[in-house]
């Protein structure tokens, strides 16, 4: 019974785990091409509510550690040139 037990414990928790990555991997994308739009953006022709919003934006990417952008950009197939 024990083992029985386990088995759907480590199950759920498979199950679980899989949803999170399928998540976070959403998530890149979301990120990589939001950072992609904030990279080709010329702020000089927004409204200034529009580019607070961007800013915002930009900073909470700009948070991220590198290895994170890095995985956001690759999940676009985006990658920063400097």
């Amino acid at each position: 019974m024990q083992t029985k037990i386990n088995q759907n414990e480590i199950n759920m928790l498979r199950a679980e785990l899989e949803l999170l990555m399928r998540e976070r991997q959403s998530l890149l994308k979301v990120t990589g091409a939001a950072a992609g739009l904030i990279a080709e953006m010329d702020s000089h022709d927004l409204p200034i509510s529009t580019i607070e919003a961007a800013d915002l934006l930009a900073t909470t990417i700009n948070s991220l550690s590198e290895e994170t952008l890095q995985d956001a950009l690759s999940a676009v197939h985006a990658e920063i040139i400097e």
